[in-house]
């Protein structure tokens, strides 16, 4: 079995990856991505510490689902999150011709 460590130092190097990304991208979509990155950074840490730290087994059953029924959830509204973010970006670039975050500045269009 893999030490816990292992999955937290890659679910670590993929948010800051994703942060990075968020920071520093100029692009709405790559921006949308960047933070679609940093939460399956935050799936990968779930489920690997509730594999590693959470069940309790009885017979073959595992008792704790905590960690998977989080990134579940996790997955659902991410899923959810992008459709809604590429929709608004598709309308800004229609609006706008960009989707360059920088010189999108005005709330109303």
């Amino acid at each position: 079995m893999v030490p816990l460590v292992y999955f937290q130092l890659l679910s670590a190097a993929l948010f800051v990856i994703g942060l990075y990304g968020v920071l520093a991208r100029r692009s709405a979509v790559l921006v949308v991505m960047s933070i679609e990155l940093m939460l399956n950074a935050v799936n990968i840490n779930l489920i690997a510490a509730a594999a590693h730290l959470g069940y309790r087994s009885v017979g073959e059953v595992f008792v704790h689902f905590d960690g998977q029924i989080i990134a579940i959830f996790i997955i659902t509204v991410a899923a959810a999150e992008v459709g809604l973010a590429l929709a608004i970006i598709l309308r800004m670039y229609r609006n706008r011709g960009t989707v360059n975050v920088d010189e999108i500045d005005l709330m109303r269009w």
